[in-house]
């Protein structure tokens, strides 16, 4: 079982001279741990696992099974549910990259939020972060520091498009979004609803549209709304996001 866990974490590192120069073990011997001929010492199993992220189970328990089991969404109990769609996000169904977004704000429903958040893959999965806008913050008397501001989240894929559950630090506020590609020239419009999870009595909207514009990598595109998130008014949303947002008809 150790030479198939190390065969499988070793897979992805490339030359095994220069993975066996780094845990600084003797390649032979290290040739000897991948065909399962010997077991390491205790000192060196700690080197390696502690170079792996893993822990001494690797001697008796494949390798995937110990990843998961701390993973709440691909863990046993919800892999094959939410643990597959969120493995399952092709770039060209929701590609990586800066995003800019708009939608009306959820306190005051004169204004609304012109914001970007970045998207990227790591280990399979699509993760989302960006910053709420200060003056937002403000409103609610919420603290605007940068830590405060952050938020993060992870995308799973649905059958008509991908939806995201996005929280600040500390799991507070989190929100549950929903997008859908939309018909535009470049293809890089999607268009869904953001609902914040709050008590009934609580003054304010809890669902509105949201529009998404794949920006990429678009250096210029990306400052210029960097510049400009924040609170806004009507006429300073983008023409094509206020068509899309529908201001005129109700939410439903």
């Amino acid at each position: 079982m150790f030479g198939e866990n190390l065969r499988v974490l070793t897979r992805n590192c490339g030359s095994v001279s220069e993975l066996s120069r780094q845990l600084g073990i003797n390649r032979t011997q290290f040739n000897r741990y991948l065909s399962g001929e010997s077991f390491p010492r205790p000192d060196i199993l700690d080197r390696i696992c502690t170079y792996f992220d893993v822990d001494a189970r690797i001697l008796l328990e494949p390798v995937g099974e110990i990843r998961n089991g701390d993973d709440i969404l691909n863990g046993p109990v919800l892999g094959g549910f939410l643990g597959e769609g969120c493995r399952d996000i092709p770039e060209d169904v929701f590609p990586s990259g800066f995003y800019r977004f708009s939608r009306r704000s959820f306190v005051n429903q004169g204004q609304f939020v012109i914001g970007l958040v970045y998207v990227f893959r790591e280990n399979g999965a699509a993760y989302i972060k960006g910053y709420e806008a200060r003056a937002a913050m403000i409103q609610q008397g919420l603290p605007v520091s940068p830590q405060s501001r952050e938020f993060r989240g992870f995308l799973t894929r649905q059958e008509d498009g991908v939806s995201a559950l996005i929280a600040r630090s500390k799991a507070h506020s989190a929100t549950f979004n929903y997008l859908g590609r939309v018909a535009s020239f470049e293809n890089n419009f999607w268009l869904g609803y953001v609902i914040r999870p709050v008590p009934e009595f609580v003054t304010g909207t809890r669902a509105v549209r949201m529009v998404y514009e794949h920006l990429g990598r678009k250096t210029g595109e990306i400052l210029d709304t960097a510049r400009r998130a924040g609170l806004v008014e009507e006429h300073e949303l983008m023409a094509f996001h206020r068509r899309l947002l529908r201001l005129d008809e109700p939410f439903s």
